[in-house]
């Protein structure tokens, strides 16, 4: 499974590619529009999906700390990033 945020970071309401939805829950890769590539988490959530992001730092050097997202596909089938509880 692999998700591609266009972004350096997620946000709330941010587009994110969610592919191979298919596969197994579990590990997965986090990829970020400033190229930087994690190892994440994701669990499904009814129809939605939730992804553990570890803390990382941005191509720039910006620390982000750890955060859960629940991913929401919309009515127009793109997914959005939303903060988990």
């Amino acid at each position: 499974m692999r998700f591609s945020f266009p972004h350096s970071h997620a946000f709330p309401g941010g587009r994110v590619t969610v592919e191979d939805a298919a596969a197994a829950e579990g590990s997965c890769v986090v990829e970020f529009g400033d190229g930087i590539v994690l190892i994440g988490e994701w669990r499904p959530a009814g129809t939605d999906i939730e992804l553990d992001v570890p803390a990382y730092r941005t191509a720039k050097g910006t620390k982000i700390d750890a955060r859960r997202w629940r991913l929401v596909q919309g009515g127009d089938g793109l997914w959005r990033s939303q903060r988990a509880g």
